[in-house]
């Protein structure tokens, strides 16, 4: 997802480069939220590792 959100930050450049304002913004806030997504699943799968500790099933 991070992948995901990279690519679509260097779209948001390139078109921004380009000219291309709407495109931009359109992949810039795709991005955003991609980013925003990966974080909140880093941070829950983070808590839930310490959570469980290293117990043996």
């Amino acid at each position: 997802m991070l992948r995901y959100a990279l690519i679509f930050l260097v779209i948001a450049l390139i078109a921004a480069a380009l000219g291309f304002g709407g495109l931009a913004g359109t992949a810039v806030g795709i991005a955003k939220l991609l980013f925003y997504i990966f974080i909140i699943l880093f941070v829950v799968g983070l808590i839930m590792h310490l959570v469980r500790g290293n117990r043996v099933v």
